[in-house]
């Protein structure tokens, strides 16, 4: 049994130690909003955050992770991931929406760490998240525009 804390709950995952995190969330806790894309750690579709440091978790194993706090894209609620939705919706970024829910992770932790980024800053954060449809200037722009958000 792992223990550690889920979206600010404590829960417990009965799972072989080498179970990526992905398919704890998804199979054991019902958590589908992180998605699987590529499965080798190259696309962001999966990204969680572990211990507030943005995390691909298809291939980050439950057995390292006894004791760590998660935040998946259900949990991520705190001013950064409010302002992110806020300029996803305004903006209308997502096309087919597949990858949104590890743009938004990252783009959050971003925000956390640096308020006001840069394009460079953007562009080195976000590196590895892909979209399929190329939204990456709307991508961008939304996290600019979260940054105005949480500016006030």
């Amino acid at each position: 049994m792992i223990r550690l804390t889920v979206n600010g709950a404590p829960r417990e995952i009965a799972a072989e130690a080498d179970t990526p995190l992905l398919w704890a969330l998804r199979d054991e806790l019902g958590l589908t909003g992180t998605k699987f894309g590529c499965g080798v750690a190259s696309c962001g579709a999966c990204t969680v955050e572990v211990n507030g440091e943005p995390v691909r978790s298809c291939q980050t194993f439950v057995g390292d992770l006894e004791g760590a706090e998660v935040t998946t894209i259900e949990g991520a609620q705190d001013a950064a991931a409010q302002a992110i939705r806020a300029a996803w919706v305004e903006l209308e970024v997502p096309q087919c929406g597949y990858c949104q829910s590890g743009q938004i992770m990252s783009a959050s932790a971003l925000l956390r760490e640096t308020p006001k980024p840069t394009d460079d800053d953007i562009d080195a954060a976000m590196e590895g998240n892909l979209c399929r449809c190329a939204t990456y200037a709307r991508i961008r722009k939304a996290i600019h525009r979260a940054s105005e958000i949480m500016e006030g």
